[in-house]
C-alpha cells in the first residue's frame, strides 16, 4: 500500500535516493524555450491559440525529457492545463520544463509557461504537467538509463505531486476514463 504522503511509490520514500542507476539533476535537463506570439498562432479574439500553446508545451518537455534520458520519448499523458492568462500579438512566451519524477520507464516533466514584458517581468500564463515514456526503435517501453537526484525540499515536494498524479491517471484508467 502506498503512502502518498511520504513519497512511496516503487522507489520508496526516499525520493529515488536508492535507486542504482546513475543519476542527472534537475539542472541538467531543464530545458527553457522563448516564442513570439506571430499571426499565424493567434485565434479570432486575437489571443494565443490554446492549441499552440500545448504544442509548445509537448514540445519543451520532450526536449527536457530527451536530454535528461538520452533516449527516444513519447508523450503518454498532459496533466493539469489550466490557461490562468492569455498572451497576445507580439507577446513574448517563456516556458521552462524541469524534470519531477523517474520510474524505470517514464517520467514526468513539469513546465511553467510565462508572458514576459518588455523590461523581462514573467507573469504566469499556464504550468502543465506531461508523463513521457522512453520508448525503443520499435516503439516498446525500455528502461531509462538515469535516475533523478532530488537535491532539496522543493524537488521533494514536486516529487511527491508526481506520484499523486501518477495515482490518480492509475485510479482513472481503472474506471474506464
Amino acid at each position: 500500500m502506498n503512502d502518498l504522503n511520504t513519497g512511496l511509490g516503487k522507489q520508496g520514500s526516499d525520493y529515488g535516493r536508492n535507486d542504482p542507476r546513475p543519476k542527472r539533476t534537475v539542472e541538467f535537463s531543464q530545458t527553457e524555450c522563448t516564442h513570439v506570439v506571430l499571426y499565424d498562432s493567434i485565434n479570432d479574439s486575437g489571443r494565443l491559440f490554446g492549441g499552440r500553446l500545448v504544442s509548445w508545451i509537448d514540445v519543451t518537455a520532450g526536449a527536457c525529457a530527451m536530454r535528461h534520458t538520452g533516449q527516444r520519448m513519447t508523450t503518454a499523458s498532459i496533466d493539469n492545463l489550466t490557461f490562468k492568462r492569455g498572451a497576445y500579438l507580439g507577446d513574448i512566451v517563456v516556458l521552462i520544463a524541469r524534470m519531477t519524477y523517474v520510474g524505470s520507464t517514464s517520467c514526468e516533466v513539469r513546465v511553467d509557461s510565462y508572458v514576459e514584458d518588455q523590461e523581462g517581468f514573467r507573469r504566469a500564463m499556464n504550468r502543465a504537467f506531461i508523463t513521457y515514456v522512453s520508448i525503443s526503435p520499435e516503439g516498446k517501453p525500455v528502461e531509462i538509463p538515469y535516475g533523478l537526484e532530488v537535491q532539496n525540499f522543493v524537488e521533494e515536494a514536486r516529487w511527491d505531486g508526481a506520484l499523486l498524479r501518477r495515482e490518480n491517471r492509475k485510479s482513472r484508467t481503472k474506471i474506464g476514463y
